[in-house]
Formats: structure tokens, C-alpha cells, sequence
């Protein structure tokens, strides 16, 4: 049996409260689950108490193979319980293939303009010189 720890959802619309769960992969989101290890209100200001963890118990859990989702991880990690590797995916930021092209179209078509222009302007500078 393959076991997450993660958050199930609570709370009326548009105010979070999330149970920080251990439940088996193929359970829903917010439906069967075998414990409740802590909780996470996103509601409360960060310097403040937003998470609460049962370390003994999620200590446990990972023990007996349980896999934290991302979010849960850095739960974790802030707890000083488990590591979280860091992420870094610097060509995110990067446009696609299609915008590249773009770009490089507009920047060919304005170098074409600039040497027209300096051309046209040269053309009556070499006129009014004869």
C-alpha cells in the first residue's frame, strides 16, 4: 500500500484550513485517510503559528515509507525533519521556440530599417559633397 502525506481540505469557501494527512495514494483528497498528523491554516500571517505538526508521528510515517507531496515537504523542511532539495529551473523564465523566432524576425526586420535609414541618409551627404 502506497502512503502520502498530504493535505486534505477543510473550511467553507474562500477561507482554507488544510489537515495535513497520511492516506493511501488512491483515496480522494478529502476523503478516507488512516491519521491526521497536523494542520496548516494559510489564513494566519507567517510569523505566526500557521502550521502544527505531530513530529513523533510523521517521524513514524516517513519511517514506514510514506512520501510527503512538495507542500508537505517544505512543511517539513522548515521542522527541521526532512530535507527538501532545493529547485532550480533557470530556463523557465525563457520564451518558447515560437516567441524566440518572433523576436529574432523583429530584431532582423529593425537592423534592416536602422541600415536603410543610414543608407538614405549617407545617399544626400554624398550628393550635396559632389
Amino acid at each position: 500500500m502506497a502512503l502520502k502525506i498530504r493535505l486534505a481540505r477543510a473550511g467553507s469557501k474562500k477561507r482554507p484550513y488544510y489537515h495535513i494527512v497520511v492516506a493511501d495514494v488512491r483515496s480522494p483528497r478529502d476523503g478516507r485517510f488512516i491519521e491526521a498528523v497536523g494542520a496548516w491554516n494559510p489564513l494566519l500571517p507567517k510569523d505566526g503559528e500557521r502550521v502544527k505538526l505531530d513530529e513523533e508521528r510523521v517521524k513514524h510515517w516517513l519511517a514506514h515509507g510514506a512520501l510527503p507531496t512538495d507542500r508537505v515537504l517544505r512543511f517539513l523542511d522548515q521542522a527541521g525533519i526532512s530535507k527538501r532539495d532545493a529547485r532550480s529551473n533557470p530556463t523557465k523564465a525563457q520564451p518558447g521556440k515560437k516567441a524566440q523566432e518572433r523576436a529574432a524576425l523583429l530584431a532582423k526586420a529593425q537592423e534592416d530599417a536602422a541600415a536603410a535609414a543610414a543608407e538614405a541618409a549617407a545617399a544626400p551627404a554624398e550628393a550635396s559633397a559632389e
